[in-house]
């Protein structure tokens, strides 16, 4: 069952700052989820992050809860249960989120608002260039009212902890040039397709240029201002959620937002602790399978240090990814019925992101890299980083949802981290079964990436509950994995800045593995793993009560596949 929203949306209101919103009530689902999305869109277009416009959007969030209380469950097909359960858990993250004002703490260590604006490719309509164009004349507004929220975060003390801000202005640096043309925000003017027409293309440039240089540029130079002068030197010096206002009220929240389980730090940490134990054990097999003769910290310092194991160019390292992927290929029709048709492709992450940036990104279009410092990426670990972010990871599985005929609209692009991210851990573990891993240095890197995921569980909550130190958080990480001093210390800023989320990917996974293995137990030989993993990913992505109900279907039912998918 998905877990409700702690406290009555009267005095959730009340808490927000918001008035409880009349509407009448239409107890029709498909129109309850098409407002939802229609509110998105509007949202989207309307770019606006006023504390006003959050408040609007709560109050709409509460109303439709409201509304969808009134559905009798009892009366919907089970397609619809689980649109149910995915809409109520969306909105109640958003008022969650509205209870806290998450709003004025609009950037971290690993996220932020600027970085993802410049048009790199895909205009092909002069109205699309026109669009962009007007977009760039907006930044001025649209900065100025996220740097207005930051300034009510830092009032209360709700900011980002300081120690994981320091340097992450650089990222900002790209954008402020002295010319035009070497702005990020230039590329789709630098190569016009050919159906723009020439003169087209004279206006659209110098109306480009003119927006650069009156809007985009000096917009980004006055948030380094900001930055650098104002908000990193009154940024809170401590480092746990607790210690922010309402602080174990909101990383409870944070937990049930990106988990989407009822569990307590404390059980968290506990869960985390036996985990790490139990590849421990598995590491040291991996080493004596190896050969290797010292200890397992010995092996850990080998691995980061032999040479053997690093690049010695980006494409190195992409290649040993791309062969990967393609290995993959190969062999997704054993583990796979539902193959989707959108391909995506290999890329390297940002210059300007990567320092700061995680090892790799799935996406429907691209498949992230990270090349930066490449003696910090190791090549034992690309395999798995591959079946992670791309196939049958991330990239694979966003592909899969975007395509299953009848999911409903609003649903296509949610995305749950404790399913998403579960689900990329699930398949590092998968990549055993289906051969990828040749040899016992790329095994020990799955394992590596494994106790990483695990040892998040007790990092987390270490820190934000616990209160631990950032030296002890890197201590334990580090003596843990063979991650390279650098991922072990982007890593714990990212823990520090962003609360919760990195609970997900191991807590997920084992959701994953343990309704795999009910119905593997339960349906004997009539379990197919292809049916399986089709049934898992045509949900796109749940809450992980949502996938443990709809496995608990699929194995009363006899485990059957998806409709118009031939198994063979």
């Amino acid at each position: 069952m998905v877990r409700h929203l702690l406290l009555p949306l009267a005095a959730l209101f009340v808490l927000i700052g918001i008035p409880a919103a009349a509407h009448e009530t239409d107890p029709d689902l498909a129109a309850l989820a098409k407002r939802y999305e229609q509110h998105w869109e509007e949202r989207s277009e309307a770019r606006s992050v006023t504390p006003e416009s959050y408040r609007q959007s709560a109050a709409f969030a509460g109303e439709l809860l409201a509304e969808l209380a009134t559905l009798d469950e009892a009366s919907l097909t089970p397609a619809e249960k689980i649109d149910a359960a995915v809409l109520r858990t969306l909105l109640e993250q958003q008022l969650g989120n509205a209870r806290f004002r998450e709003w004025e703490m609009p950037f971290d260590s690993d996220n932020n608002f600027w970085s993802y604006l410049a048009g790199r490719s895909g205009y092909r309509t002069v109205e699309q260039y026109d669009e962009y164009i007007a977009e760039m004349r907006d930044l001025p507004r649209y900065f100025a009212e996220h740097i207005a929220n930051a300034r009510s975060g830092l009032a209360r003390g709700f900011s980002v902890p300081r120690v994981t801000l320091e340097g992450r202005d650089a990222s900002l640096a790209a954008y402020v040039v002295e010319d035009y043309r070497q702005s990020p925000f230039w590329v789709p003017f630098a190569d016009f397709p050919a159906s723009i027409p020439a003169d087209e293309q004279t206006r659209l440039m110098r109306e480009a240029k003119d927006a650069l240089e009156r809007a985009v540029t000096p917009t980004y130079a006055d948030l380094i201002g900001f930055f650098r002068d104002e908000y990193l030197p009154r940024t809170r010096t401590t480092l746990a959620a607790n210690d922010m206002p309402d602080g174990p009220a909101y990383y409870a929240q944070q937990i049930r937002e990106y988990t989407t389980l009822d569990l307590t730090a404390e059980e968290i940490h506990q869960i985390g602790l036996a985990e790490v134990a139990r590849i421990t054990a598995e590491m040291e097999k991996v080493r004596a399978e190896a050969g290797f003769e010292g200890t397992l910290e010995e092996f850990v310092t080998f691995l980061r240090t032999d040479p053997q194991f690093v690049a010695k160019t980006p494409d190195e390292l992409m290649g040993v990814s791309a062969y990967t992927a393609k290995r993959v290929d190969l062999k997704l029709g054993d583990y796979f019925g539902f193959l989707p048709r959108h391909r995506f492709g290999i890329v390297e992450v940002d210059p300007a992101m990567a320092p700061f940036y995680t090892a790799g990104r799935g996406g429907y279009e691209a498949c992230q890299m990270n090349t930066y410092d490449l003696p910090s990426r190791p090549l034992y670990n690309i395999p798995a980083l591959t079946l992670h972010e791309c196939a049958p990871g991330h990239s694979f599985q966003a592909a899969v949802a975007k395509e299953q005929p009848e999911a409903s609209e609003f649903r296509r692009n949610t995305y749950f981290s404790g399913f998403g991210e579960g689900w990329g851990l699930y398949v590092e573990y998968l990549g055993e079964e289906m051969g990828i891993y040749r040899t016992p240095y790329e095994r020990f890197g799955r394992l590596s990436y494994e106790m990483w995921r695990a040892v998040r569980l007790v990092v987390d909550t270490g820190i934000h509950h616990y209160g631990w130190s950032r030296e002890r958080a890197v201590d334990y990480l580090a003596s843990r994995t063979a991650l390279s001093t650098h991922e072990v210390n982007t890593e714990v800023d990212r823990y520090i800045s962003w609360p919760g989320q990195a609970l997900a990917y191991k807590l997920g996974e084992m959701t994953m593995r343990r309704v795999r293995a009910k119905a593997e137990r339960e349906l004997g030989e009539a379990f197919d793993i292809r049916k399986f993993h089709d049934v898992v990913l045509s949900l796109g992505s749940v809450p992980l009560p949502v996938l443990e109900d709809r496995i608990d279907a699929f194995i009363a039912a006899g485990g059957p596949g998806l409709e118009g998918v031939e198994y063979e």
